[in-house]
C-alpha cells in the first residue's frame, strides 16, 4: 500500500494506456507517481482477521441487565432482560439489547 504525501490518503494504481506508464494517482488531489520500471514487491503480508468482539455479553447482562415483557424470537418467551447502549453518534436513537430469561438467546433492536 502508498499513500498520498499531500493529503495521506492510499493511492490507487492504474495501468500502462496507450503508452503510458502505470502509476500511482491520488482520488482526491492531483498527486501522481509515474512507475518507469516494473514494480517489485519487497514483501507480501498476509491479513489476519480479529475476531469480532461483541457489545454485551452474556455475563455483562445478567450483571446489568432489568426484566421487561419482551418475546423472544427464537423460543416465544415472554420476559427477557434488557439494557440500551448509544452505539452509534448521539444524534441517533439508542440500541436496545435483550436476552432472553428461558433459552438465554440475545438479540437487538435499533
Amino acid at each position: 500500500m502508498e499513500f498520498c504525501p499531500t493529503c495521506g490518503n492510499m493511492l490507487q494504481y492504474e495501468l500502462p494506456h496507450m503508452g503510458r506508464p502505470s502509476r500511482f494517482f491520488c482520488p482526491t488531489c492531483p498527486y501522481v507517481c509515474h512507475l518507469e520500471n516494473k514494480v517489485k514487491i519487497k514483501r507480501r503480508q498476509h491479513l489476519v482477521k480479529k475476531e469480532i468482539e461483541p457489545v454485551f455479553n452474556k455475563e455483562d447482562m445478567k450483571m446489568g441487565g432489568s426484566e421487561t415483557d419482551a418475546t423472544c424470537p427464537s423460543c416465544s418467551h415472554g420476559r427477557a432482560l434488557f439494557s440500551q447502549v448509544q452505539i452509534r453518534s448521539a444524534d441517533e436513537p439508542t440500541t436496545t439489547f435483550y436476552q432472553c430469561l428461558k433459552c438465554e438467546k440475545m438479540w437487538r433492536e435499533d
